[in-house]
């Protein structure tokens, strides 16, 4: 991804860390020696503080007041030198305290020169800056009230090293932080990015009428409610579209619905008083006959019978299928368009007509598919797959094999239904979707067809705004019609 969020929060912490560290470094570089120096003063300060309550007190010659000095001199690097009125050393520090006694009388008698600046002056104290040689000094000296002379050094110059060493370390530190971070805010921001492209992957897949993938998440926060929010969204997309596409096909309908009406009232009575004629005939002359008592004989009754109830159940199951065309054509039965997996549904049927195709010694292949769904009236296709088996079943010859076929492209998927048998003479192909029309009548009369039910196909496929034919093909003849699907693809 191009501009992936992940990059953005990784460079912006990176680039907020360096920069900060930048602006740490350079401060430290300006103004820690001064804040040092500062530091290093009000040291000084505070040991002159100590010296004066010992003097005031009496008390510079306890060894309390000797470890505190001890302590402010070793944990500072502050050189330490007091001597009393008579010019007796009280106190030297251990870090070369016995090197400032000439240099503390010579302050005191003033015979001491060198290149000092006065930085202030108090009633019984003075501060400077001391250079002697390559070497500089902060410096305080005195005379208390109390007769009690002192001088306290600290070197300027190892404030300096040390402010230059932490500066190089906080370079160093500062360095490895950032590139440190960087790494770990670029696997953090993995989880962090993680949902968010999860919602990009199942936003993706709605555009495509998808609604299958839904969020989960775990961590409760702004994202999950959005994760939330657009599972609301698809459910009530999914919802939305399938009442639209019901609705949009019902208009299709009842536009061609009103043109075709009248003609399709005349020609279903004129189909129907030809179909019946014959069953009809058949019957009236049959009873006929054995209310005449023609055949007398058991046998002859039982068979007059048989050919009555024969004709009967065939004008029967006429009957219902024309009364199930008749609201197809009539759009009195309404089409649901609702989302299944075509797939599913055609492997239950074959295995509901599994008796029907051992009992004719057939044998049905179909290959494994992924699930294919679609947006169609589930209970309308299972019919056309019925009606399709059903046709393939009593027509099959040969090596009596049926095979099942999913094939998708631009959109839909091509359910095929073939069978192993003679071809369909070609003038005849276009006239199989006619009512009533038969190709070989003496053998659709044997298996007790009707000659209604791939009509009963094409008014549902027709409901459906969807295509449908037949095709002779090497081996047989293929069946098809079509569906629209809602973005998974068979293999």
């Amino acid at each position: 991804m191009k501009h992936s969020i992940r990059r953005q929060f990784s460079l912006i912490f990176i680039g907020l860390m360096a920069g900060t560290v930048l602006l740490c470094w350079l401060l430290n570089h300006l103004l820690l020696g001064d804040y040092y120096t500062q530091s290093r003063t009000k040291i000084i300060y505070n040991a002159y503080d100590t010296i004066r309550q010992a003097a005031n007190s009496d008390v510079y010659s306890t060894q309390e007041f000797v470890r505190k000095l001890d302590s402010i001199c070793g944990m500072y690097n502050i050189t330490v030198c007091i001597m009393d009125s008579n010019s007796q050393m009280k106190y030297v520090s251990f870090n070369g305290g016995k090197e400032l006694e000439n240099q503390l009388l010579g302050y005191i008698f003033g015979i001491y020169s060198g290149a000092v600046e006065v930085l202030e002056e108090g009633d019984d104290y003075v501060m400077q800056r001391l250079r002697n040689g390559d070497d500089e000094y902060l410096e305080m000296y005195g005379r208390l009230n109390t007769g009690i002379s002192f001088i306290m050094r600290t070197p300027i110059e190892s404030i300096r090293i040390s402010a230059s060493i932490a500066n190089r370390f906080f370079a160093y530190v500062g360095i490895f932080s950032t590139v440190a971070g960087g790494i770990i805010m670029w696997f953090v921001t993995r989880r962090m990015t993680r949902p968010i492209q999860e919602l990009s992957r199942i936003s993706e897949q709605m555009v495509h009428l998808n609604f299958e993938a839904k969020y989960h998440g775990k961590t409760r926060n702004e994202i999950d409610l959005l994760g939330a929010n657009i599972n609301e969204l698809s459910s009530s997309l999914e919802r939305a579209i399938s009442e639209l596409k019901t609705a949009n096909n019902e208009l299709q309908k009842d536009i061609e619905r009103k043109e075709a009406i009248d003609e399709m009232r005349k020609e279903f009575l004129a189909n129907v008083s030809h179909e019946l004629k014959t069953p009809i005939a058949l019957i009236q002359g049959y009873a006929e006959g054995l209310h005449e008592g023609i055949n007398d004989d058991p046998e002859s009754r039982s068979f007059y019978c048989d050919v009555i109830m024969d004709e009967a159940a065939r004008m029967n199951n006429m009957v219902k299928k024309l009364m199930t065309l008749n609201q197809l054509e009539f759009g009195n039965d309404v089409v649901e368009m609702e989302r299944f997996d075509i797939t599913a549904l055609i492997r239950t049927y074959i295995q509901s007509a599994a008796i029907l195709t051992r009992q004719n010694d057939i044998k049905v292949q179909m290959e494994e598919y992924e699930p294919v769904y679609v947006w169609a009236d589930e209970y309308k296709t299972e019919e056309v797959i019925m009606n399709y088996f059903s046709n393939a079943v009593n027509h099959a010859g040969g090596e009596k094999i049926i095979s099942i076929t999913l094939e998708q492209k631009d959109k839909k998927v091509r359910i095929g239904v073939f069978n192993t048998g003679e071809h369909i003479p070609e003038e005849a192909l276009p006239h199989l979707w006619e009512k009533f029309y038969k190709v070989d009548k003496a053998r659709t009369r044997e298996y007790g067809g009707s000659g209604v039910g791939l009509s009963i196909v094409k008014a549902i496929m027709e409901s459906m705004n969807q295509g449908y034919g037949v095709e002779n093909v090497p081996g047989g003849v293929l069946f098809w019609f079509e569906l629209e699907t809602v973005g998974h693809a068979c293999q």
